[in-house]
């Protein structure tokens, strides 16, 4: 046995021999591969297309006109792409598609086909987007204890919240058939005090929340998880 495998196998007995004899269980934390969700073998580079951007609610208010939710988006991704994969990036700017309705995309194998020729790229990644800024103002009920007579009461009390919330759809391509070899929506929630709360705050605590998610259809993840192992 390699050295390494040695002592490997020795930190796993040691907690073994320590347990007690009658056969109690034992708590050890694993990190599991888990593999990507598509098939990388042969695929290295990746086309960046345009995001379609679904009409936003909220998106004539003052605080979102400053914001270009596509530009945003698609910078975060190639960042991501480029930090967490080992797929070259080739970002495609502008694109006119021939129809903007996601699922007649899904079927038009010829266009993704041409633009991969194109492009040279194994894989075209596109989809939609559509982030939302809600107005979550409400009342709440709380406990009021009273200084006059200590006793506990109810009250309704105005809370301000601003809600954020992103919907993406992903679909990646093959650049060589035009087939869609993958489809998933990600959605996240956030909810913030105020209601004036930064709506750019606000969509990359989103994106945070679906990284992992995200970055799985095109990379190996490891996580964490725990397993018990029980003693004589």
């Amino acid at each position: 046995m390699p050295p390494r495998c040695a002592r490997a196998a020795l930190l796993v007995l040691l907690p073994l021999a320590a347990a007690p004899a009658w056969g109690a269980g034992l708590e050890v934390k694993l990190n599991l591969p888990v593999r990507a969700r598509l098939d990388l073998a042969g695929r290295d580079t990746v086309a960046l297309a345009p995001f379609l951007v679904v009409s936003r609610e909220g998106e004539k208010k003052a605080q979102l006109r400053n914001i270009d939710v596509q530009r945003e988006f698609e910078r975060y991704l190639a960042k991501l792409l480029k930090r967490e994969s080992d797929l070259t990036l080739i970002e495609l700017g502008p694109l006119d598609y021939p129809t903007y309705d996601l699922e007649l995309l899904a079927r038009s194998s010829d266009f993704w086909r041409a633009l991969g020729e194109r492009t040279q790229a194994d894989l075209i990644l596109a989809g939609s987007i559509d982030f939302d800024v809600q107005d979550r103002t409400g009342y709440r009920t709380e406990e009021y204890v009273s200084p006059f007579d200590g006793r506990t009461y109810y009250r309704q009390v105005l809370v301000e919240q601003t809600g954020f919330e992103y919907d993406i759809v992903m679909q990646v391509y093959d650049g060589r058939t035009g087939e869609l070899l993958y489809s998933d929506n990600f959605k996240d929630f956030k909810k913030f005090e105020g209601e004036r709360a930064d709506p750019l705050v606000g969509m990359f605590e989103n994106l945070y929340s679906l990284e992992d998610r995200i970055v799985g259809i095109f990379a190996q993840k490891e996580v964490e998880a725990t397993r018990v192992l029980f003693t004589n």
